[in-house]
């Protein structure tokens, strides 16, 4: 696999720098991408030493305690557009939580079946993608519904339409994943040797559970809110 030095790194600066001439040229502010992109730099160097010292150490204590701070800070993130109403955090948070845990227990306890379920190196990276997806399908399922609540549309059709919404970037995805694009996990692993043979039945395994994650996660995220008869029109 080819190594990439940090001087050559720099080069992925080229598309940051052409999208805030964008929003320079457009009379926009480029502040939020430069702050986003030098906290990603900074966030992903700072996991990739933690990594190297959780997997040198493998502990079933410090994988649930890694699972439990993904788990409230994609819970608190899910929750961007709509962190303006009262009672969404905690819905997010159960959906998260319950959602990812079941998706985890079906890929690293049943199709992976590794020596250790807490093995870091297969635990956190899977999470970290099932926490980003279903994350991102409650929170569009979140911005929709109380869109949708706030038109005086009937909290059912609020909820299909929500979860709709939360479900395009999903099925997009699988449409085109092998003919429009090869999702990342995929590439990283045939740029690194593996068979595409190989790697096509993991990428299967990750579209199959990020599907579910997502679609189950939105779900649950919008039955909490009708159980726990939330008002998303109420503010704090």
């Amino acid at each position: 696999m080819t190594h990439i030095s940090w001087l050559e790194l720099a080069w992925c600066a080229i598309p940051v720098i052409l999208v805030c001439l964008i929003y320079l040229a457009w009379q926009g502010r480029p502040s939020e991408v430069l702050m986003a992109s030098a906290r990603m730099v900074l966030q992903l160097v700072a996991v990739g030493y933690v990594l190297v010292s959780i997997f040198d150490n493998p502990s079933p204590w410090i994988s649930l305690a890694i699972m439990a701070l993904m788990t409230i800070i994609a819970g608190w993130i899910a929750i961007r557009p709509v962190r303006h109403q009262r009672g969404y955090f905690i819905p997010a948070l159960l959906a998260l939580l319950l959602t990812v845990s079941l998706h985890l227990l079906i890929s690293v306890g049943l199709v992976l079946q590794p020596d250790s379920w807490f093995e870091p190196r297969l635990l956190i990276p899977l999470a970290g993608m099932y926490f980003a997806n279903t994350m991102n399908a409650i929170s569009l399922a979140a911005e929709r519904y109380q869109a949708e609540r706030r038109n005086q549309v009937d909290a059912t059709q609020a909820r299909l339409n929500a979860f709709h919404a939360a479900m395009i970037p999903q099925i997009n995805s699988l449409l085109a994943v092998g003919l429009v694009a090869l999702p990342g996990m995929m590439t990283g692993q045939i740029l690194s040797g593996v068979s595409p043979l190989i790697a096509v039945r993991y990428q299967i395994m990750i579209m199959t559970m990020i599907l579910g994650s997502a679609g189950i996660g939105a779900a649950l995220m919008l039955w909490l809110l009708g159980r726990l008869n939330t008002s998303p029109l109420t503010k704090e």
